[in-house]
């Protein structure tokens, strides 16, 4: 768990990071953890590879949660911010 979560371009990096900023460090790597056991069972079980959802994954998978999120770290540092779509 400790090697998963120093890449910083991983799923179990990413998820280290969430979780531990709202539940701590020592709480954060036991999900991490968790996450890495339940992996690797279905792994053994399934007889498949394992692929990496990256680093990115909850972004591509919530765009909108995302966008709320930066919308509230920007107001906290007392900015404004206006997104105009592409």
């Amino acid at each position: 768990a400790m090697a998963a979560i120093r890449q910083k371009n991983s799923y179990y990096g990413a998820f280290y990071r969430r979780i531990a900023t709202r539940r701590g460090k020592q709480r954060a790597l036991v999900a991490v953890m968790h996450k890495l056991t339940v992996a690797i069972w279905h792994v053994l079980h399934d007889r498949t590879g394992h692929k990496d959802l990256g680093a990115d994954y909850h972004t591509r998978k919530n765009p909108q949660r995302a966008m709320r999120r930066m919308i509230r770290e920007a107001n906290a540092l007392g900015l404004t911010i206006r997104f105009d779509p592409a």
